[in-house]
């Protein structure tokens, strides 16, 4: 390892922390050295080698995470699994994917010591070679795990070596697409296939939104599912029906719909047949929510479409709001979506009329306490640091004193966490230790310290910085403007003057409220009046 990350006491390197001290000495020439003074075949040359060692480090690298398992060192390390020992840790990025690849090319050791061979030996053998790296292995195994169980051992075998040939010539791309007809020729006509593989395969996946909000819906969906999701499009991804541009566009199902209502409609629709399945899933949905078949809470918190937007961002009708679900969603949305809703504004500084001090007398968080943290700038997630659940499957911690030692249900004392997270607080090695912060620009926040073994150096403190991005980047917009233009030098008649013409042209401001339930709108003008008169 290197110098900066071995313990300084006065004990000797082994074997390999001599070779990865090389290794990275060799890394820093190698970062550095003249590739002028290389011919144009000797630069491709090095550049391909330079990529096969990348591949055999990683190789070498799953060794040295599969030793540290067997020693136990995640949990003597205080973390509760491999995953997170990798994630947080050795800083592996995916770590799920680069468990399954360990488990298909590492060797392991049988309960008596005795190592195992690899999974699947020949692509192991290319891959310690730096012939495929992980992305290749990644690709094979993606195609092996589909063969049909029923197929037979030796089949399997040579299936694993065609890919292994296939993915040392062609990108992981390519093994994929020659994969599919490797896979149909061992199952022409799908009779190996059982229904445990259908199982197996199912799935489902929301991915992360984009930069622009959107996000993709990927999944394999089993027989049962898949006639369900192609009657309803049948009957509700009609051209004409729940057409989100179209105010007369029907909504709900074909067969409940006026005829000539429809024919007129699907004369104006324009939509793709891709964008009729979206809006006949998003009208679905919508109608489920309206009927309540969702329930009637969550963790606390109700079944209901609930977001939290920045005051400027409301008066701007721009930028993004977020839900308790941690989706972004525009502005402009959040408007068309609360015209036809109730919703619910919190309005606050220090306090407001609900009741948010319960001491000892509750210990569960009420649904005003939920609603008051999700609103924190800082309640959209789990305050465990990296952890990003959103605020729709967190419960209510006891952050300052655990419950059991005498804890207080009141909102300072209060954080969100996620059950997995909630679960791991105590005094034990492994587990955590939390306090909130009570001064400073961290205030009302709560820090978390894992537990290390005892006679170990202790854990940092750590926040969940997730969000913070927003503002951060909004302080580093600043100083890289002031650096290029110089300071701001607007006075403060002309800041309130902005402001003012913000609000001029709505509607007119209404008395202070301190219901926690009201209208927007004119609670949003009211602080801001409140604010104006403090200019």
């Amino acid at each position: 390892m290197a110098d900066s990350a071995r313990p300084a006491a006065a004990v000797p390197p082994s074997g390999a922390a001599a070779l990865v001290d090389q290794i990275h000495s060799l890394i820093d020439q190698l970062q550095t050295v003249n590739l002028t003074q290389c011919s144009d075949a000797e630069l491709v040359d090095l550049a391909a080698e330079t990529e096969r060692a990348m591949a055999r480090l990683s190789f070498a690298g799953d060794r040295q995470v599969v030793e540290a398992t067997e020693r136990d060192l995640p949990r003597k390390t205080g973390h509760r699994s491999v995953i997170q020992f990798m994630t947080h840790r050795l800083r592996i990025a995916e770590p799920m994917r680069r468990r399954d690849q360990m488990s298909a090319t590492a060797t392991f050791s049988s309960p008596t010591g005795e190592p195992l061979p690899p999974q699947h030996p020949t692509l192991a053998e290319a891959f310690a070679d730096g012939h495929v790296g992980p992305a290749h292995v990644r690709a094979v195994i993606d195609v092996l795990d589909q063969i049909p169980h029923a197929v037979d051992h030796d089949v399997k075998i040579a299936a694993e070596v065609q890919m292994t040939e296939i993915a040392v010539d062609h990108t992981p791309a390519d093994i994929t697409a020659l994969g599919s007809r490797l896979l149909a020729h061992l199952d022409p006509d799908g009779t190996l296939t059982d229904d445990s593989d259908r199982q197996r395969r199912r799935n489902l996946w929301v991915d992360r939104q984009r930069a622009d909000g959107t996000a993709k819906l990927t999944g394999t969906l089993t027989p049962e599912l898949l006639a369900r999701v192609t009657m309803l499009l049948a009957v509700w991804a009609k051209p004409g029906m729940n057409n989100p541009d179209d105010p007369e566009s029907p909504h709900g199902s074909i067969d409940d719909a006026d005829p000539d209502v429809v024919a007129a409609a699907a004369e104006r629709d324009d939509r793709t047949p891709a964008q009729l399945n979206h809006d006949a899933f998003n009208a679905l949905l919508k109608a489920v929510f309206e009927d309540g078949l969702l329930g009637k809470s969550h963790r606390g918190l109700p079944v209901q479409m609930i977001f939290k937007a920045d005051l400027n961002d409301l008066i701007r009708e721009a930028g993004f709001a977020t839900t308790a679900t941690g989706t972004l969603i525009p502005i402009k949305d959040l408007v068309n979506l609360a015209a036809d809703a109730q919703p619910w504004l919190a309005v606050f500084k220090d306090a407001t009329a609900v009741p948010l001090y319960f001491g000892r007398g509750k210990r569960l968080a009420t649904r005003e306490q939920r609603l008051v943290s999700f609103a924190r700038p800082d309640g959209e997630n789990c305050s465990t640091p990296d952890c990003d659940l959103s605020a729709a499957h967190v419960e209510m911690h006891h952050a300052q004193l655990d419950w059991g030692l005498g804890g207080l249900t009141d909102i300072t004392d209060l954080a969100p966490a996620c059950p997995k997270h909630n679960r791991m607080v105590g005094e034990q090695p492994g587990q955590y230790t939390t306090r909130m912060v009570r001064e400073g620009s961290d205030e009302g926040r709560c820090v978390w310290r894992l537990n290390a073994e005892p006679g170990a150096p202790p854990n940092p403190e750590r926040i969940n910085r997730r969000p913070d991005i927003p503002r951060r980047f909004i302080e580093h917009l600043q100083q890289v403007r002031n650096e290029i233009h110089g300071p701001a030098t607007a006075s403060g008649d002309e800041a309130r003057l902005v402001v003012r013409r913000v609000i001029d042209h709505r509607p007119r401001v209404v008395p202070p409220s301190r219901e926690l339930r009201a209208d927007p709108r004119s609670l949003i003008e009211t602080h801001l009046a409140e604010l104006l008169s403090r200019l």
